[in-house]
């Protein structure tokens, strides 16, 4: 008797995803940069790279320094502006077939207030509002530390972008995670995305000073895993709107591990940049252990709706 294949799609915020599987935010460009080496058609969405106001340079000095099991980066949100991106970039990434988050970074609340109008009459599916990001001197992570900032933020981003979902992407640098999360979701935030990445530092012994002229840059990859798991898991009990995990996922049985926690979807990053079909090959994963597990939903993959699980309902 033939089985019937298992369903991948999931609903966030009112937007229908073909899979769970979404490509990180400044790990994937604007797409182009991986055609040819993955099946992006595969893909449920694409996160793209930080777009701010106005053109930015990114940050000076070394961007990118290996780690064991991980990677930092001090990128500082390069990128060409947001209105470039609606005209040049946009168009062709609405034809490579997932759905398009686009990632709103600023310096000021005027910027991200001023950005968020312009995507919210774009063709992008959802916005992600990084208050995050580590790598820029003012903005950024500045605005997702205190829970009061973090949520007048979010309400005047979702009041510009009306006619667009806001996910708020946290930063695990905040002295408390869920009170962030909670002064979102009651400032009007649809989804929540963790974790950006973790506040991180090298030293060059041989010149004798910090590698990055930031000094501190985001620590990545698979070390940080277990810590960004253990937030989505505390942070589901904490919120009732969506959460998409990321932090370290390199395979399906990573991701797999999210998912049974409670998160909607999920996104994939570093890992692309050693080998990049890795997304694809989760998204087999995912479908093979559904199969395997009899399961036909991905909603049917959480252990925090079994029994059991006491007091961590949502």
């Amino acid at each position: 008797m033939k089985t019937s294949e298992p369903d991948l799609s999931v609903v966030i915020a009112g937007v229908k995803f073909r899979n769970p599987v979404i490509a990180a935010s400044g790990t994937f460009g604007y797409g182009r940069e991986y055609e040819g080496l993955l099946d992006i058609t595969g893909l449920g969405g694409i996160c793209t790279k930080g777009l701010s106001l106005d053109p930015r340079p990114g940050n000076q000095g070394v961007r990118i320094y290996e780690t064991p099991s991980g990677m930092m980066n001090s990128i500082g949100i390069e990128n060409p502006g947001i209105r470039f991106f609606i005209e040049k970039e946009l168009p062709r990434l609405k034809k490579l077939g997932p759905l398009i988050i686009a990632n709103l970074s600023g310096s000021s609340v005027q910027e991200y207030v001023q950005g968020a109008n312009l995507l919210g009459d774009s063709d992008v599916d959802m916005i992600e509002l990084n208050i995050s990001c580590p790598n820029v001197k003012s903005g950024g992570m500045t605005f997702g530390l205190d829970p009061e900032t973090a949520g007048s933020l979010t309400r005047q981003v979702h009041r510009a972008a009306s006619k667009k979902p806001v996910m708020v992407k946290l930063t695990p640098n905040a002295p408390s995670i869920a009170a962030v999360a909670q002064a979102c979701e009651s400032a009007g935030a649809d989804a929540i995305s963790l974790v950006n990445t973790f506040k991180a530092m090298a030293i060059d012994i041989n010149a004798r000073k910090p590698v990055f002229d930031n000094i501190t840059a985001g620590l990545s990859g698979p070390c940080i895993r277990p810590i960004a798991l253990r937030m989505v898991w505390e942070l589901y009990g904490a919120v009732k709107i969506p959460i998409i995990g990321l932090g370290g996922i390199a395979c399906a049985d990573d991701a797999l591990e999210y998912l049974l926690a409670g998160a909607a979807a999920i996104q994939v990053g570093t890992a692309t940049f050693v080998h990049p079909p890795t997304m694809n090959e989760i998204v087999a994963g995912i479908k093979a252990y559904m199969k395997e597990k009899n399961i036909a939903q991905i909603s049917g993959l959480s252990i925090r709706k079994t029994e059991g699980l006491a007091g961590l309902h949502r």
